[in-house]
C-alpha cells in the first residue's frame, strides 16, 4: 500500500522540509526586522552595562543582594575607563561573552513588554478607525505607538509603524 500512496501522492518538499521552512520564515523575519543604529563606543558601553544590570536584576531579587552586586559590577567597569581601544574592543567581547553565559532563563519582563502580562490587553485604536472622516480633534495624540505603548521614534531604532516582529522567546519586538 505505501508504494502506491507515494506513486499517487509524490513528496513536493525537499528531503529536508524543516530547512526550507526555516528559510521562509528566516527571509520574514529579516524583512521585518528593523535596522539597527550604529553605537559609538561609549552608547554600545553603556547599553551594555545597563543590559547587564537587567540581567542582575533578574537573578538577585532581593534588593539588598541587588545593590552589593551592581556596585561591584560598576567597579568592574569603571576600572576598565580609559584603555586603549583595542584593550577596550577585547574587554567589550569578553563582556558580552559573559552577559551571554549569564542570561537568566525566563528574564523578569516589565508587565507591558512582550511576555508581560498586561502587553496589548488594551490597545489603542487607530485614529482611522475612530475618526473614519478624517476630523481628528485638536488634542489627539499626534504619534504612533509601539506595541509596547511607547512612542515609535525612527532615530532610536524602536519604530513599530508599519509591521514589527514581536519575539516572544526573547521577550522583545525587532
Amino acid at each position: 500500500h505505501r508504494g502506491l500512496f507515494e506513486r499517487k501522492y509524490p513528496r513536493r518538499l525537499s528531503a529536508a522540509p524543516d530547512d526550507t521552512m526555516n528559510a521562509a520564515f528566516l527571509a520574514s523575519a529579516n524583512e521585518t526586522r528593523q535596522k539597527l543604529p550604529k553605537l559609538t563606543h561609549n552608547q554600545e558601553v553603556a547599553r551594555l552595562y545597563r543590559h547587564a544590570l537587567k540581567t542582575l536584576s533578574s537573578w538577585a531579587i532581593d534588593r539588598d543582594i541587588f545593590n552589593e552586586e551592581a556596585d561591584a559590577m560598576r567597579a568592574r567597569f569603571d576600572a576598565a575607563k580609559g584603555c586603549s581601544p583595542a584593550m577596550a574592543t577585547r574587554l567589550l567581547k569578553e563582556a558580552k561573552a559573559e552577559l551571554y553565559n549569564n542570561t537568566h532563563p525566563d528574564p523578569y519582563c516589565v508587565p507591558y513588554m512582550p511576555g508581560g502580562s498586561l502587553f496589548m490587553r488594551n490597545p489603542p485604536l487607530p485614529m482611522e478607525i475612530c475618526y473614519p472622516d478624517g476630523n481628528y480633534p485638536a488634542d489627539a495624540p499626534k504619534v504612533h505607538l509601539n506595541p509596547d505603548m511607547t512612542v515609535a521614534k525612527e532615530d532610536t531604532g524602536k519604530s513599530a509603524v508599519g509591521s514589527v516582529l514581536v519575539d516572544f522567546t526573547k521577550k522583545n519586538m525587532e
